[in-house]
């Protein structure tokens, strides 16, 4: 074990199979410690992709949401969600509702977004009797662990996301874009990138195609950005993915992904990055009252499964749109 002294006094514990971890003496005022060390905090998360704070014992939504806010310098708020969230107040929200015992596999936050958060902030109240970590995985030693002749694919056609709303699965046209106006939402969608129709239903299709690997703002390091496998039906389990194809057809998927020229994705190449991404997996059971921070552009994050009550409350923050969040033909110079 060692200590990391670049935002001294501050003392973080690391481990190779664990996130960075600072432990510190409950403050009486969490929100004014949160806001005297941001600095030092960010200092840590920049250097180590993530960190975990345990010790502030976050256990309410106001102090939490107190707490977030003055790390980030205001939270965002959250557009194109893939899947519905209970919010808390502005900025705060629910982790993302989802089947117990399924995982979430490695992805970063709205990564498909044109403005993706830079900075992902987890408290977690209540932690649940076995399991349901947010792991972490550092996405510069997982670009570097992935054939270089795939990751040359995707980074010269990126990737691509489709989306098919409907009133059953996944967020809805008002949870995700913040309206059911259609005018509304077709003037986001040309605003974003978005390609978009309108079905005879009445539902909603769209199209988005972003890049799968991002120079970070701050380092000018490549990163594997994207959420190509989170998003794809290859990672549903097989009877969840069985249930949809027969509902609502290999083209009709609330959500899945495709290569940059819309080329499906075999599930050989799905099973090759959430096993890379488990490679580089560091994982550390949440203890209520905990706190995590994530780069968001350097760190993937999942959801493990898990049983008994589980409640973590996420921030949004440092709003930014990547220079070459769009795939371009030059991208395979880079």
């Amino acid at each position: 074990m060692t200590s990391s002294s670049l935002a001294a006094p501050l003392e973080v514990e690391l481990r190779p199979d664990k996130p960075p971890i600072l432990h510190v003496d409950p403050p009486g005022d969490a929100p004014g410690w949160a806001a005297a060390h941001r600095e030092a905090l960010r200092a840590q998360v920049t250097e180590h992709g993530a960190l975990l704070v345990r010790g502030l014992g976050l256990r309410d939504a106001d102090r939490i949401g107190a707490v977030l806010t003055r790390l980030s310098g205001g939270l965002m708020t959250e557009r194109e969600a893939f899947a519905p969230r209970e919010s808390h107040g502005h900025g705060l929200y629910s982790s993302t509702t989802w089947p117990a015992n399924q995982p979430m596999c490695m992805h970063h936050e709205l990564s498909y977004t044109l403005e993706v958060p830079g900075l992902m902030l987890f408290a977690c109240p209540t932690a649940p009797e076995q399991g349901g970590a947010t792991a972490v995985a550092d996405a510069e030693q997982v670009l570097k662990a992935l054939p270089a002749g795939l990751t040359d694919r995707f980074e010269r056609e990126g990737w691509m996301l489709t989306r098919s709303y409907n009133d059953e699965i996944g967020a809805s046209l008002e949870e995700s874009f913040g309206t059911a106006d259609r005018t509304a939402i077709e003037s986001y969608c040309r605003a974003n990138a978005i390609d978009f129709s309108w079905q005879a239903d009445g539902s909603l299709r769209t199209r988005q195609r972003r890049s799968a690997v991002v120079r970070h703002p701050l380092t000018g390091r490549r990163c594997w950005f994207n959420q190509i496998a989170f998003l794809n039906e290859w990672t549903l389990a097989p009877e969840v993915r069985e249930y949809l194809v027969d509902e609502y057809g290999e083209d009709g998927l609330p959500f899945n992904t495709r290569y940059g020229d819309g080329s499906p994705i075999g599930e050989d190449v799905v099973e090759q990055l959430n096993s890379t991404y488990e490679a580089h997996t560091r994982r550390e059971p949440w203890i209520s009252g905990d706190l995590l921070l994530v780069d968001n552009i350097r760190t993937a994050h999942s959801r493990e499964p898990f049983t008994g009550d589980r409640q973590v409350l996420v921030g949004m923050g440092e709003p930014r749109r990547l220079a070459d969040g769009c795939p371009t033909p030059e991208a395979s110079e880079r």
